[in-house]
């Protein structure tokens, strides 16, 4: 037995022995993660991918991020499969699974966000587990996920999203927990704890929260995978420590064993001061403009001053096509300054052959690779996989299937609708008038709402029989109308557009036409600010939901739910609200009257929300 192997030595030993043992390559290999199975799969979806078996078994790669949405015990056999290739290289280092979030009501799946859903317990999208207000459910949530991901054999989450949301046109505010940095700390922390355990252990789901140190500021909601969304502005002075960086703060404090880097450039022109004096770039130049895997500034100076003791994971094709500010580099220099700056586990790569240029060319020596490679060992030793890393496909689609941890979530869904206006008294629809309801149901959507439509009116049909559905307003007593928007991304120059319109997917007159002939409730999916000023008025009552599942829903307008949920977002009040916010700080923190009012005199703010 190698010493590496002892299990009874502490795990910085073993850490500390087996990197005597690896060779450049082997170095070199560790330090990069890569996507599984982009390709066919001869063998069928339990198989591995033959081109990622070659990655693992010739390039020395061990870290791979699981993109396709298969049953529990499916990802159980091919983690499996991995894990023998793996024992049989020459130093039988385990590989090291990670997924994006695979846990949430996901109606746009998108690669590289969040490509998987409805395998493992369903909850809210994250927005809704902030709008129960109650950090405990996300450590609830949390504890429960673990549990399903390690029987499946995934050993790390590219999550979460705990930046705050200060952009309202951001693409990705439907990933984060909304635009208080307080709640949103409150959140992290539960979330690392609830994933990692008090300790990192060998049930442990590793952490790697994002984007480090907040990708909310963008310019005019432009996302920062692409070319124009690069940049990051801080025109309000202190908002990078007062907005951006508790969560982080906090996560780091629980214990989060990485971080991953934003691939934003930090603009000087137009921010105002954010940074202490020592951590300035020059004396006269606050930020280095580039993205943040290549910022020492950011991944030495800040994460070292909030104590952060673990390994920094670069945004995937962040020393690829977007390498933003480093385009002029090569790729071993981008390497070289990536590495120096302190990134450790380069992203959505398998090549490692520009790192090991690096070293070989003397843009970086050996021994520059091997505290990063010890973090990557130690995380590896301390989840166990040494000792077993191979799982049992049975007890994984147990685990998955378990109705008590549905349960816990489904008051999850339930606990994250947010009543916004009831003067009318339409709600709830209780035992004592629903004889008297006749309820026209329709969704409005971008794409696909006739069939949306009928599956709502299917599931209330399945789940409250004495709920009587009609096909035609005339027949109604009462509507519920669903909006499901998407941001418009604009593509050019003009900022993302969140207004309700054919643009973001609403036929905002159909809504009106609806409500003018009948009571309505209006039930808005508002995992993005959208501007309610067109439908709002015109509806009886008026709801929000997060990425939900629509019984929960169901209960709530019944009357079976009182709901308790709170806004995680501030609602601009039209479009000249939303062209004036500044992009570093929340809603409710605008210095001017930010917030939509409705007829009865309550602003749509962070934290608002009504009960029967």
């Amino acid at each position: 037995m190698d010493r590496y192997e002892d299990w009874r030595l502490p795990v910085e030993a073993r850490a500390h022995h087996l990197l005597k043992e690896m060779t450049l390559e082997e170095k070199a290999g560790l330090m990069h993660i890569t996507s599984e199975g982009r390709g066919p799969r001869p063998g069928g979806v339990t198989s591995p991918n033959p081109n990622t078996v070659g990655y693992v078994e010739d390039r020395n790669i061990r870290h791979l991020i699981l993109r396709d949405n298969p049953k529990a015990s499916e990802l159980a056999v091919r983690a499996n499969t991995y894990q023998e290739i793996a024992e049989g290289t020459r130093l039988g280092i385990p590989v090291v699974f990670t997924s994006n979030p695979r846990n949430h009501v996901n109606p746009t799946q998108q690669f590289g966000i969040s490509e998987a859903t409805g395998v493992f317990s369903l909850w809210p999208g994250s927005l809704g587990i902030a709008a129960t207000g109650d950090a405990s459910v996300a450590r609830e949530f949390a504890e429960i996920a673990r549990e399903e991901w390690r029987a499946a054999g995934i050993h790390k989450i590219y999550g979460y999203q705990i930046e705050t949301a200060t952009e309202p046109r951001w693409t990705r505010v439907n990933g984060t927990f909304g635009e208080s940095p307080d709640l949103n700390a409150d959140i992290a922390r539960e979330l690392v704890l609830g994933f990692q355990g008090e300790e990192l252990g060998p049930d442990s789901v590793a952490q790697t929260v994002k984007h480090f140190p907040g990708d909310g500021p963008v310019d005019r909601g432009w996302d920062p995978h692409g070319e124009r969304g690069q940049y990051a502005l801080y025109p309000t002075p202190g908002s990078l420590y007062d907005y951006q960086l508790p969560p982080f703060a906090a996560a780091i404090e629980a214990g989060s064993s990485s971080v991953m880097s934003y691939y934003n450039v930090p603009l000087n022109e137009g921010s105002a001061e954010q940074l202490p004096r020592d951590l300035w770039y020059s004396e006269t130049q606050q930020f280095e403009e580039i993205a943040g895997a290549y910022s020492s500034q950011f991944l030495q100076g800040v994460l070292g001053d909030l104590g952060f003791e673990g390994y920094v994971n670069t945004d995937s094709g962040q020393l690829t096509d977007r390498a933003w500010g480093a385009q002029d580099l090569s790729m071993p220099e981008r390497y070289a300054k990536a590495v120096t700056a302190g990134s450790a586990l380069i992203s959505d790569e398998n090549d490692p052959t520009p790192l090991i240029e690096a070293v070989q060319t003397g843009l970086l020596s050996e021994r520059d690779l091997d505290p990063k490679v010890t973090l990557l060992l130690e995380e590896i030793f301390t989840l166990g996989l040494f000792e077993n890393p191979y799982v049992d496909p049975a007890e994984a689609d147990i685990v998955a299937d378990d109705a008590a941890n549905q349960a816990v979530a489904d008051d999850a869904h339930r606990q994250s609708i947010t009543l916004l206006r009831n003067d009318s008294g339409q709600l709830p629809i209780g035992d004592d008038r629903v004889d008297e309801t006749r309820l026209f149901v329709e969704v409005v959507t971008r794409s696909g709402a006739a069939t949306q439509t009928q599956q709502l009116k299917n599931l209330i049909a399945a789940t409250d029989e004495d709920i009587v559905l009609v096909d035609t307003l005339d027949e109604a007593t009462d509507a519920l109308v669903v909006v499901r928007p998407n941001v418009n991304d604009t593509g050019g120059e003009e900022p993302n557009d969140i207004d309700l319109s054919p643009a973001t997917g609403v036929n905002v007159d159909r809504v009106k036409e609806i409500q003018e002939a009948v009571p309505t409730i209006l039930a808005v999916n508002a995992v993005f600010p959208w501007i309610l000023d067109e439908i709002e008025p015109g509806a009886a009552s008026v709801v929000a939901t997060f990425d939900i599942k629509m019984d929960a829903l169901i209960d709530v307008i019944r009357g079976r739910f009182n709901p308790v949920g709170e806004l995680p977002l501030t609602l601009p009040a039209d479009q000249a609200a939303v062209d004036a916010n500044a992009p570093d700080v929340p809603g409710y923190a605008e210095q001017f009257d930010y917030a939509y009012v409705n007829e009865v005199g309550d602003a749509y703010e962070f934290g608002f929300g009504l009960s029967y």
